[in-house]
């Protein structure tokens, strides 16, 4: 006997109704879609450590990013028909295609320009006649959320026979496929028989089932699968999570709410008030004002639109509407939240500790679990203090996780003084990085030693002196110190060749970076002390002549270098060589042939150095006088006011300047240079745009006396009588 069950994918109703199935036929045999190429890992699935979401991964060995992945949910009908074999000792067996065969036929086809064409969605025709938006909404009501007994497997074959009949009219190339996957899945039926199997189970897309309940055709069907092409494959479990099973991640068999059909599934009674008791915990961990009161009233209001929509059981719809209306208050910001942590969850599973794996993912599971950080789906922010040592040791694992391309971390930033002893980094694991990890394995078998392989390869292409800088700061900022020596010595010989100032000022600011974190990485700096001084000698020499003859899209370019310079220069705190770049920023300032923007930044930068606005003035005033064309005055303006208006602000004499040359420029001239000096000034922190408004609008000298003419003197020496006695009240007192 065969029976034949055909589910949706991650159908929390479908899940229920084949477990009761199986539980009722007590088959010999279970044969469930999937890939045969994986029966050996089925029994790890019993396992105590496999926690679902999680997904068999298949691989090329040689190119691990030719990948395929088999999500499964605690409520995948897939997963409980394999927990029924396993837990009742009953012989189970994946049904498809092989994998094997199915990306050697993709490597054929994908030059195949022919095999192209849009998809054909059955499922829309039915739910349109059922008067419903979507397949997903129609399939929701009719089966997840159903909690009859009927023979409903029977039902599904009927309809799917008479939607595949409409679909032959549409052919697409997934229709020949379908052919291939269903004439292999009948073989192996065949085969289960032959073995002596009498009861057969068969857990398969609803789509596949009418195909499934004929053997007749068999010569046709190993005439059809003869002579596929095939590949190696490699294959295991992997940790999968909730967004990843959502339709939008880009998974073909997605599903629009995995949070809420894994509440569909553990919830079987009560469902509409445990859902809206999570929703309640939920806004008041985010101290939103939510009580019981609102619980009960959501809870009515999510039945009575079940009414009104003429529907046994509150669907998705129908809670979120009412959680809108009475948690949020109408308010849409908070559905975000509900969606994100509930709709589609960030639910994350795991894989027991005997699942095959490749060396350097078994170091890196080693070092997550020494350095305490467990991978997690939720977005989470760490603080570190690199002055302590777990802190040190978790910086160098996300920082040559990086390096291998595994960004289980962001680094955002840094805090305290200058950075030196913090960074911030949000983590996130994310299913990708299994065969990223896999993609990094032949560098080496261990974090570490892959981190070094990789980055002295990286080294040894990189024709280009900013990269390699950028390079030594990761290599140093990842304590990889078999990369470091090389490294260093291809810097020096890169450094010391180099003629290019633009090249040299990119590649400083990394390099400073390193002297920055060198001391609470305990790091040998010397090396990095030579090249950097050297380097700043090379950059200040070299400026003036480099910052001439510039176009405006140079221009901006050597705008953003001597600005990450400059930056670099007050980090490293050196006199000499705050002299030297001083002395570099004098000339260029000096020039009136560079480029206004230009000249404008450096005169910025002396300003912000020396605070006086005398040598300053005369600079703005050269550069404003009527004689400059206006273009690169106000190119000027730009590279000087770049981060803030508080030199007009506390300086009359440079706002004088700035407000005499747009009162002097033509009405058509100063249209035209409108937007530019628009986009300066908006710029600005609100403050400081509002306090240039009040300077424009009543005159510097009256803004700048503070309406001195009214001064009440009387009143003012009562308060200054006060002020003193805050100030000094012992001699206040005496007196």
């Amino acid at each position: 006997m065969i029976t034949i069950f055909g589910i949706r994918h991650h159908g929390p109703g479908s899940a229920r109704s084949v477990r009761a199935a199986l539980e009722k036929l007590r088959p010999d045999l279970v044969l469930v879609e999937g890939p045969p190429d994986a029966d050996t890992l089925i029994p790890l699935a019993a396992l105590p450590g496999m926690q679902p979401p999680v997904a068999l991964l298949l691989y090329l060995p040689d190119r691990p990013q030719q990948a395929v992945y088999y999500p499964y949910a605690e409520f995948s009908p897939e997963w409980q028909a394999l927990q029924y074999a396993l837990q009742t000792g009953t012989r189970v067996q994946f049904m498809d295609l092989p994998q094997a065969n199915q990306l050697g036929q993709a490597e054929a086809d994908a030059a195949d320009p022919e095999k192209t064409g849009a998809p054909f969605d059955p499922f829309a025709m039915i739910a349109e006649a059922a008067g419903y938006s979507d397949g997903e909404r129609w399939w929701d009501h009719f089966v997840e959320q159903r909690r009859g007994q009927g023979d409903v497997f029977g039902g599904i074959i009927e309809l799917m026979a008479a939607l595949r009949a409409e679909a032959d009219k549409h052919p697409t190339p997934d229709s020949a496929y379908n052919l291939l996957r269903e004439a292999q899945m009948r073989t192996l039926i065949r085969t289960g028989l032959a073995n002596g199997a009498q009861n057969i189970a068969v857990v398969c897309g609803a789509w596949h089932a009418p195909a499934l309940t004929s053997l007749d055709n068999r010569k046709s069907d190993t005439q059809l699968l003869k002579g596929l092409p095939r590949v190696n494959l490699a294959a295991t479990w992997v940790p999968w999570t909730y967004d990843r099973l959502e339709r939008s991640s880009g998974y073909g068999a997605g599903v629009e709410a995995p949070g809420w059909y894994d509440h569909l599934w553990h919830n079987p009674t009560n469902l509409v008030e445990t859902w809206m008791v999570k929703v309640a915990r939920l806004l008041r961990s985010e101290d939103l004002p939510v009580s019981p009161a609102h619980v009960i009233e959501a809870a009515r209001l999510a039945d009575a639109l079940a009414v009104l929509r003429g529907i046994q059981l509150p669907g998705l719809q129908d809670l979120g509407e009412a959680v809108q209306a009475v948690f949020c208050a109408g308010n849409p910001a908070p559905m975000r939240l509900v969606r994100q942590k509930l709709v589609v969850g960030q639910r994350m599973g795991q894989i027991p500790e005997g699942a095959p794996s490749v060396p350097l993912q078994r170091d890196l599971a080693a070092a997550q679990k020494k350095v305490r950080l467990e991978p997690s789906a939720v977005f989470e922010i760490l603080d570190l203090d690199l002055r302590k040592p777990l802190s040190l040791e978790r910086s160098y694992l996300l920082h040559r996780l990086n390096i291998l391309n595994i960004p289980w971390g962001l680094l955002q930033g840094a805090s305290g003084a200058k950075g030196t002893f913090h960074e911030i980094w949000q983590t996130a694991w994310r299913p990708e990085f299994a065969v990223q990890i896999i993609e990094a394995s032949p560098w080496g078998n261990t974090v570490v030693e892959a981190a070094n392989a990789r980055i002295n390869s990286l080294a040894a292409q990189s024709a280009d002196l900013p990269a390699l800088t950028r390079l030594v700061d990761a290599a140093l900022l990842a304590d990889l110190a078999d990369a470091i020596p090389a490294l260093m010595f291809r810097l020096q010989d890169m450094a010391a060749s180099s003629t290019d100032i633009p090249h040299l000022m990119e590649a400083l600011p990394p390099l400073a970076n390193v002297l920055r974190y060198g001391n609470v990485r305990q790091m040998d700096t010397g090396i990095v002390q030579r090249v950097v001084s050297e380097l700043v000698t090379r950059i200040c020499i070299g400026l003036p002549p480099a910052c001439s003859a510039l176009d405006d899209d140079a221009a901006q370019a050597m705008f953003s270098h001597i600005q990450a310079v400059d930056g670099a220069i007050e980090m490293l705190q050196d006199d000499e060589q705050s002299a030297a770049w001083s002395l570099a920023l004098t000339q260029v300032a000096a020039q009136e042939s560079i480029h206004g923007l230009v000249r404008g930044r450096v005169c910025r930068l002396m300003f912000n150095r020396s605070g006086s606005p005398d040598l300053i003035g005369q600079q703005m005033s050269r550069a404003l006088s009527p004689g400059t064309p206006a273009a690169q005055a106000a190119a000027w303006v730009q590279g000087f006011l770049h981060g803030g208006g508080q030199a007009l602000i506390h300086h009359p004499q440079l706002w004088q300047l700035v407000n005499d040359w747009l009162l002097a420029l033509p009405g058509e001239l100063f249209a035209t240079l409108l937007p530019l000096l628009r986009r300066t000034f908006s710029l600005f922190p609100a403050a400081e745009r509002r306090q240039i408004g009040e300077l424009a609008r009543h005159g510097r000298a009256a803004f700048s006396q503070g309406g001195a003419a009214n001064l009440d003197l009387v009143r003012a020496a009562s308060a200054l009588t006060l002020v003193k006695l805050i100030l000094d009240p012992q001699r206040s007192q005496s007196q």
